[in-house]
């Protein structure tokens, strides 16, 4: 079960990364972007750059079974 849950937290990873990287406007994106742009201002998208990298990380550590049981 970590293998697949350590997956798809990378594979969400990717696309906040990617999205962040071409500040998308896919319909999810741009909701999370409208509720961050307050605290973030014009590093919203950075953010989602940073944030995604930090979740494929997690995501890897936790398929691999080096995080979590």
């Amino acid at each position: 079960m970590n293998v697949i849950l350590g997956l798809v937290m990378a594979i969400i990873g990717l696309f906040m990364m990617f999205f962040g990287s071409t500040k998308s406007e896919f319909p999810v994106y741009r909701i999370f972007v409208t509720k961050s742009k307050p605290l973030w201002g014009e590093n919203v998208h950075r953010f989602y750059q940073v944030s995604g990298l930090a979740v494929i990380v997690v995501g890897v550590l936790f398929a691999l079974k080096i995080l979590g049981k």
